[in-house]
């Protein structure tokens, strides 16, 4: 089998006991290889955003075994090798673009010159340079969520995960915004996973994977 960047075999979640518990996500088992571009579709609460957590290591599995064989322990996963995109942009309101931008690098030990340099260059990307010594609060929705997009390609993640990136942006800015995303990541080993209520961005990927209740339908 080739080597995968993460492997889920027959992984579950559940929050709470007893009667009170919910169970989120049922038996799932799925892999991401370098270079995927997969969606995750279904109605809001059919588990998509636990998969993405499970799959990037912010939460554990109540059953079943997740790996990284690519990218190593999950405690080294973050900020350098898997990076989110949230629905909101998740921007941290003290600090400039620039500043949100290179901090992941920052984290992964990067010398600061470089940092800065890596930022800008990102920002570049999503054109978003004029704007880099702006405040979060200053920013439009869809310049904040092209920022946040910007903060995880900065490192050159080997995998994002993206939870309705587009969830708050109007139609022609979710499609540009998405078009900007697919340009960057062209040709790279980058693996994109988006989960997404939009059915043409779905379309655009290689994978669409199913959710309804917490299950997980994968296509063979």
């Amino acid at each position: 089998m080739n080597e995968a960047l993460v492997r889920a075999a027959n992984i579950g979640r559940t929050y709470g006991e007893g009667e009170s518990a919910v169970v989120a996500l049922r038996s799932a088992s799925c892999e991401v290889a370098p270079a995927n571009r997969i969606a995750i579709v279904g109605p809001s609460g059919s588990g998509k955003s636990t998969l993405l957590a499970l799959l990037g290591g912010l939460d554990q599995p109540s059953s079943g075994v997740i790996s990284w064989p690519l990218l190593g322990a999950q405690a080294g996963l973050r900020p350098t090798k898997v990076a989110f995109v949230f629905q909101t942009p998740s921007l941290l309101a003290p600090l400039s673009v620039v500043e949100n931008v290179e901090l992941p690098l920052l984290l992964g030990r990067v010398g600061r010159d470089e940092a800065r340099q890596a930022a800008l260059a990102a920002l570049d990307r999503l054109e978003l340079r004029a704007l880099a010594d702006k405040l979060p609060e200053e920013l439009s929705g869809g310049q904040a969520q092209r920022a946040a997009i910007a903060r995880a390609l900065a490192y050159r993640p080997r995998l994002i995960l993206a939870d309705e990136p587009t969830g708050q942006l109007d139609q022609p800015t979710a499609r540009h915004f998405f078009d900007v995303l697919l340009a960057i990541l062209a040709g790279s080993d980058t693996a994109l996973v988006v989960a997404t209520h939009d059915h043409e961005i779905a379309a655009r990927m290689a994978e669409v994977w199913q959710m309804q209740h917490g299950t997980l339908e994968v296509p063979r």
